[in-house]
C-alpha cells in the first residue's frame, strides 16, 4: 500500500503544447492518502483515464512526478509499480479454467499452493464464481469474465494500489450492487488504496470515502459525497452530483442579498463585492413551492419517483427542479418559491465563493 502524490502533473498528448487549452490534463497537485478508497469521477473525455493511466505507468506525464510513498515512480515501468489494474473490458486468459485466471498474479510471485488456493477460494465466494472455478474462461459471458478480472486484480493482498477503470460497465446492473459492496468490504479488510474511475456517479458515491470530481481536464473538487452535495466547490459539481442537480441561476450578489430577474433572495451571510460572472445555486431537496412568498414560478408538470415527487418549473423562463415531499399537495396556489437561505451557494466565474463569516472567507471555497 502506498500514499500516492501527484506534484506538478500535467499532460497533452501533443509534442509541443502552447497554452493550457492544448493540455488534456491541466497542471495539478494532490495527496491521496495511504489506504484511502477515492473515486475519480466525471463526464466523458475530462481525463479521468489519462490520470489513471499516469498512476499505473501506461502514460509518463509531460511535466511533473507521481510518488509512491517517498518513491519517484514518474519514470517506472508499469510492472515495477507493483499495482493491481482492472479495465473497463474483460482481460482474461481464454485457455486457462477461473481457478487458474484467479491463481495467475500468485503463481508468478511464487506464493505457497495453500495461500494461492485459501486466496483464489475467497475471491472466488466474493464474485459469485465458486460454482465455475473448473470451467474455462472461454465461453463465459462477457460480465462473467469482468468479474474475473475483478478477482484477480484483487487477489493479491500486498499491491501499492487497485486500479479500477470503469470496471463494470459490462456487468449486470443487478450484479453491480453486490460489487460495488463487496469492494467496500475488500477495502476495510484489507486497506489497499484503490481508485475507481467512473462516470456514474452512484458508483462513486457508494464506493469512495472522498470523491475526486474533474471537469475539462481539471480536478475542480476533492471530498466526500457529503462535502460535494452540501458544498459544491464548481457548478459543475453542483450539476453533476445529485439527481437532479442543483439549479443554477444568474444574480447579481449585493452583500446578503441575491438579486434575480424575478425578485431578491436571502443568502443569509454577507458576500464581498463579487466581479465576473456571478450566480447562485440550489439544490431541489431545499427548494419550497409556497402560495405566496418568495419568487415567482409556473409550474410545468410534478413527477412521481416514489419516496417524493419531482416538481419541473420554470423561474424566470429558467429551469427548476424542486422536491416536494410524497403527500404534500401540490395545486394551482403555489405560485412562488423560497430557497433555505443557509443551503444556498454563491459561485462568480463557476467557483464557489465564500461568505465572510466563512472561516476560508476571502478566497474560493475549497
Amino acid at each position: 500500500m502506498a500514499k500516492i502524490t501527484l506534484r506538478n502533473l500535467a499532460h497533452s498528448y501533443l509534442p509541443h503544447p502552447k497554452s493550457e487549452k492544448d493540455f488534456a490534463l491541466k497542471e495539478m497537485d494532490h495527496v491521496w492518502q495511504d489506504g484511502g478508497a477515492y473515486a475519480l469521477l466525471g463526464s466523458s473525455g475530462c481525463g479521468k483515464t489519462t490520470l489513471l493511466n499516469i498512476i499505473s505507468g501506461l502514460v509518463r506525464p509531460s511535466q511533473g512526478r507521481v510518488l509512491f510513498g517517498d518513491t519517484d515512480v514518474t519514470d517506472a515501468p508499469t510492472a515495477a509499480r507493483n499495482i493491481a489494474q482492472v479495465f473497463q473490458f474483460p482481460v482474461v486468459y481464454d485457455t486457462m479454467t477461473v481457478r487458474d485466471n484467479l491463481a495467475f498474479p500468485l503463481r508468478n510471485l511464487g506464493k505457497d499452493a495453500g495461500y494461492i488456493a485459501q486466496r483464489v477460494d475467497a475471491i472466488a465466494r466474493m464474485i459469485g464464481m465458486e460454482e465455475s472455478l473448473g470451467r474455462k474462461a472461454q465461453g463465459l459471458t462477457a460480465d462473467a469474465k469482468q468479474k474475473i478480472s475483478l478477482g484477480r486484480g484483487m487477489v493479491r493482498e500486498d499491491v501499492n494500489a487497485i486500479l479500477f477503470d470503469e470496471p463494470l460497465t459490462v456487468i449486470d446492473p443487478l450484479m453491480k450492487w453486490e460489487l460495488r459492496t463487496q469492494l467496500k468490504s475488500l477495502h476495510r479488510q484489507f486497506g489497499h488504496t484503490m481508485i475507481y474511475v467512473t462516470h456514474d456517479q452512484t458508483e462513486a458515491l457508494t464506493f469512495a470515502d472522498k470523491v475526486v470530481v474533474m471537469y475539462d481536464g481539471r480536478v475542480v473538487q476533492m471530498g466526500t459525497p457529503e462535502e460535494l452535495f452540501e458544498r459544491p466547490a464548481h457548478v459543475f459539481v453542483g450539476y453533476f452530483i445529485g439527481s437532479p442537480g442543483m439549479n443554477l441561476f444568474d444574480a447579481r450578489i449585493e452583500g446578503n442579498r441575491a438579486h434575480l430577474a424575478g425578485g431578491a433572495v436571502d443568502l443569509g451571510a454577507a458576500y464581498d463585492p463579487l466581479g465576473g460572472h456571478t450566480q447562485i445555486g440550489i439544490r431541489p431537496e431545499h427548494a419550497v413551492l409556497t402560495a405566496e412568498t418568495g419568487l415567482p414560478v409556473r409550474i410545468l408538470r410534478v413527477e412521481d419517483v416514489g419516496r417524493h415527487r419531482l416538481v419541473r418549473a420554470e423561474l424566470d423562463g429558467q429551469p427548476l427542479n424542486v422536491v416536494a415531499p410524497e403527500g404534500m399537495a401540490i395545486g394551482a396556489d403555489l405560485t412562488h418559491v423560497s430557497f433555505a437561505p443557509q443551503k444556498i451557494s454563491v459561485y462568480a466565474d463557476d467557483w464557489r465563493v465564500a461568505a465572510r463569516n466563512e472561516a476560508s472567507a476571502g478566497g474560493r471555497a475549497a
